[in-house]
């Protein structure tokens, strides 16, 4: 769901999304899809060979990893080293990871943002200390939250239209076996458009081969509360099959400012493992939210107010203070709905050739309201003026305030495919990707009564709208869009030199096309676009000695224009357009180049990464509000060059102590001035937004086995929010830390344990980073000599102190 504000819950009624989820694989266009569903659904339920379920099967590759609460053996214990944080790496690329073990440390309500957060490069900026809020981003050496993919077992996360990751919409952080972030670029084979700034991959549990679970109750600040439960079949039967579904639920108050925060979550995995090399499974997530929203705020007023009641939202409606009462805290609840679901497949077709694929399908819906006014008379529909004198309650000197609407609707289906062929020291692969995206986003506006009340806050039906005197339901935008795109790609992966060298080659070209309405009057109609990208590649893996290791690769990638980009937007007091969309947008491309060295000793594990970047057509996601409701909008901002330097350490539990440390200097520039009203914004070697220079994390894990914890401190240096350089962010600091105890087995629980998380100790009040960047935060006298006014960043405070208590058994 489309937002840099927030992202909600539960629709009313759930036959909704089965009829969504049928429509998206009964549609014609999704034939494929379909096929590919049912096959595999169908591979699931075929008998089992000889074999396949006995207590002495042979464990092929893909043999499942149980893992439960129970307390961690010795050698493995001593396996985690830099507690989890860090695991010797044999790619091509630069690649960090958080494993099982770290996870089961962390707050239970930790999102994957908040998990890899001290991994290098990684620049998370939160709202809350608790994760729900949907104002959370990250940036990965300077490229924020939309230019990073997001693929969970194969299928992509992505939002379809805005490509930003929301979190809080993943899976539950005990059923990750690893979260990785690539920090470089994307797998060849990854169903992303948008990925220059690395992938973050997130991988499932397997369910376990006997049955059992796992049962989790955490309360806190703020009256946070979760459950968690998780249940796994074992083998059922003789099918061969075994699988795990769990349900959990949070609820959180704001930290700052009224309003209240409620998650419910379901995952479920199903896994049949076909002999010793053929697998399939059928995966999914299912969220469903309702969030309350924390004002972005500019500089000056947190200067003025910090995290007072000034820079949150009210808690009582006053009709006769429109200013005050537009931030009425329930007319900015935000509600949405996500399903996904994905089966991916793995068949070894001969002992040279393996077929794997990934169907998968998605929907999600949501409204991201705002608190607004609108004139009595004299509104526009786009650049149409309408008669109509409207009758609303909550109205005074003409102006009635109003809940703005912003809904989105979309489906999404698609598929990734490839065939492998392997034999001795060389394995080729060639594939193809297809993806079908249905996209659906309405401006609507909502009465409030006398007492603030307004109805109906998921913005869909037919009741609770402003309504023209024709009946006819008053928009001030109206967008559709259908989008596809198609990608076929080669790779060749050589092992030389009795497996020291390693070399990869490969090619992706990707066709995306999109066309659209614009339902509203106005000089637009149809939109479209199409496009074809080749991505070259090349990277190679040298191993001097079994502890030193040296790679580089040289990787191109891409991004195409978000759907808002393509649209028109008009203000509805004006029929003005406050944006100009336009259908022969350039696609952001972008040449990367990283070189590194590992090293993986008897006690320490480390790396060290050189990186590069050259961007054209750099676009910068930002907010415009209009008429008090915030809509996105992009800058291009033309060419840049980011260079850098990451490193990571980790060490072998030692005494059951367990050190890391990781790091990045950043050192990105804007290559060309900016064009602004017919002049030039002089932003030719500024520093680009969103790019600390310094940035730095140490963490230490304790753990023997009964007694564990984990403490992290991590440095964000200052960031630019403007193109110009003429505002920023100073840097902070914050520090975490996590203690418990794992009890013996007690009957049928299974190693249940205590902890306490402690996050932001010193209860830091800080801006975590930079919500909506500008050209200019103040007025600038361009290259021609024309004035260009500035205009104020937004920026998200950070989430303050907060505890929470967790107690865990398996069972």
């Amino acid at each position: 769901m489309r937002t840099a504000l927030m992202q909600g819950s539960a629709l009313p009624h759930y036959h909704s999304w089965i009829m969504t989820l049928a429509h998206a694989l009964t549609h014609p266009r999704r034939s494929v899809i379909r096929i590919w569903l049912l096959s595999t659904v169908s591979t699931l339920y075929v008998a089992p060979g000889p074999g396949a379920y006995a207590a002495d099967a042979p464990a092929g590759p893909r043999k499942a990893e149980h893992i439960t609460v129970r307390a961690t053996e010795p050698e493995k214990r001593e396996a985690e080293r830099g507690g989890g944080l860090i695991k010797p790496q044999h790619e091509i690329r630069s690649v960090s990871s958080v494993d099982s073990a770290f996870i089961a440390r962390q707050a239970p309500i930790s999102t994957a943002y908040q998990l890899v957060s001290l991994l290098p490069g990684a620049n998370v900026a939160a709202s809350d200390a608790m994760g729900l809020s949907p104002q959370t981003t990250i940036s990965v050496r300077g490229l924020n939250t939309d230019s990073i993919g997001y693929v969970l077992e194969g299928m992509p996360l992505n939002d379809l239209a805005f490509y930003s990751g929301y979190p809080s919409q993943f899976a539950d952080g005990e059923n990750y076996r690893q979260v990785a972030l690539s920090q470089g670029a994307a797998d060849l084979d990854s169903p992303v458009l948008n990925a220059a700034g690395g992938l973050m991959s997130l991988s499932f549990r397997d369910p376990a081969r006997k049955a059992g679970g796992m049962a989790e109750v955490s309360y806190g600040s703020y009256n946070s509360n979760r459950q968690f439960i998780r249940l796994d079949t074992g083998l059922i039967g003789r099918t061969g099959l075994r699988g795990f579904v769990s349900y959990s639920h949070t609820s959180a108050e704001n930290w700052r400012g009224p309003g209240h925060d409620m998650r419910h979550h379901i995952d479920f995995k199903l896994v049949r493992d076909i002999g010793e090399l053929s697998h399939a499974s059928l995966v999914g997530s299912f969220n469903s939210t309702i969030t309350s929203y924390y004002p972005q705020v500019s500089k000056d007023l947190f200067r003025q107010y910090g995290v007072s009641s000034g820079n949150a939202l009210t808690s009582r409606y006053d009709p006769q203070n429109p200013e005050e009462a537009q931030l009425y805290q329930r007319l900015w609840r935000a509600p949405e709905r996500t399903l996904y679901m994905g089966a991916p497949v793995s068949f070894a077709l001969t002992d040279h050739l393996t077929l794997r694929a990934t169907p998968y399908a998605q929907g999600a819906y949501g409204n991201v309201p705002s608190g607004s006014t609108l004139p009595l008379s004299g509104i526009y529909t786009g650049t149409q003026a309408l008669n109509d004198n409207l009758v609303l309650p909550s109205s005074q000197d003409g102006q009635a305030l109003v809940r703005a609407n912003y809904t989105q609707r979309s489906t999404r289906s698609g598929f990734t495919s490839e065939l492998a062929w392997k034999k001795g020291w060389n394995e080729l692969v060639f594939g193809y990707w297809f993806d079908y995206g249905d996209d659906h986003e309405v401006q609507s506006f909502s009465p409030v009564s006398e007492n603030g009340a307004s109805a109906n806050i998921w913005g869909n039906g037919t009741g609770n709208f402003v309504r023209l005197t024709n009946g006819r339901m008053y928009l001030a935008g109206d967008n559709h869009t259908i989008s596809m795109a198609n990608a076929l790609f080669i790779g060749d992966r050589m092992n030389l030199l009795s497996d020291r060298l390693l070399v990869e080659l490969g090619f992706k070209e990707v066709m995306v096309s999109r066309n659209g309405t614009n339902a509203v009057p106005g000089p637009q109609y149809h939109v479209g676009s199409n496009s074809a990208v080749p991505l070259p590649r090349l990277g190679m893996r040298f191993q001097i000695t079994p502890q030193h290791q040296v790679f580089l690769n040289a990787t191109t990638n891409f991004r195409a224009p978000s759907f808002t980009a393509l649209y028109n937007v008009y203000d509805p007091t004006s029929g003005e357009a406050s944006t100009n969309g336009a259908s022969n947008l350039r696609n952001e491309y972008s040449i990367s180049e990283e070189l590194g060295y590992r090293y993986t000793g008897p006690l320490v594990t480390g790396s060290l990464t050189f990186f590069n970047y050259n961007f054209t057509n750099r676009q910068i996601e930002t907010q415009i509000q209009i008429n008090n409701t915030p809509i996105s909008s992009t800058i291009n901002a033309g060419g840049q060059t980011s260079r850098g330097i990451d490193v990571e350490l980790g060490l072998k539990p030692w005494h059951h102590f367990a050190p890391y440390l990781s790091g990045e200097f950043l050192h990105a520039t804007i290559d060309n001035d900016i064009a602004s009203n017919g002049d030039l914004l002089p932003t030719r070697g500024k520093t680009a937004v969103r790019s600390p220079s310094l940035q730095a994390s140490a963490g230490l894990t304790y753990d023997d086995g009964h007694v564990f914890g984990f403490a992290s401190v991590h440095y964000t240096g200052r960031q630019y929010a403007t193109f110009l350089n003429d505002e920023r962010i100073s840097d902070h600091t914050t520090g975490d830390i996590a203690v418990g105890y794992r009890f013996a087995d007690m009957n049928r629980f299974k190693a249940p344990s205590l902890r306490l998380n402690l996050i932001n100790i010193t209860n830091e009040h800080y801006l975590s980073g930079v919500a909506d960047p500008t050209l200019n935060a103040r007025d600038a006298t361009g290259r021609y000599g024309t004035t260009i006014s500035g205009s104020s960043p937004d920026y998200y405070i950070g989430g303050g102190f907060s505890a929470l208590a967790t107690a865990t058994a398996g069972f």
